[in-house]
This record gives C-alpha cells, structure tokens and sequence, in this order.
C-alpha cells in the first residue's frame, strides 16, 4: 500500500470525483478528506495510475 498526498483535495465532491475516476480504473484505494491522502494499494503500475488520474483530474499526488 502507498499513501499519496493530495492537498488539493477540499470537500466531499473532490472525493466523489477521486472515487470515480479511480473507481473505473479498477484501482482498490481509499480515500480520506481529512488526511487529504489517498492510500493505493498496489505495485508501482497502480501507483502510477492513480497518479495519472488523478493529474487528469487537476489534482497534485505527492
């Protein structure tokens, strides 16, 4: 499991559109508003996915 960073996440619609994208990229996550964190579990191509949708959705994975 890897924890990305995303401090651009604000409200509980940043999380409804995380879910979703990650969702159809049948990724296994969760995702916490108030660690503004989204923990991926996975290998590197998984990381890298989620990073990548995330960046389609404006958001900064650190």
């Amino acid at each position: 499991m890897t924890t990305l960073k995303v401090p651009d996440m604000h409200c509980e619609k940043c999380v409804a559109r995380i879910t979703n994208a990650l969702n159809e990229a049948k990724l296994s996550f969760s995702v916490s508003l108030a660690d503004k964190t989204v923990t991926v579990d996975g290998g590197a191509e998984e990381i890298e996915k989620a990073k990548s949708e995330l960046d389609d959705l404006g958001f900064t994975a650190e």
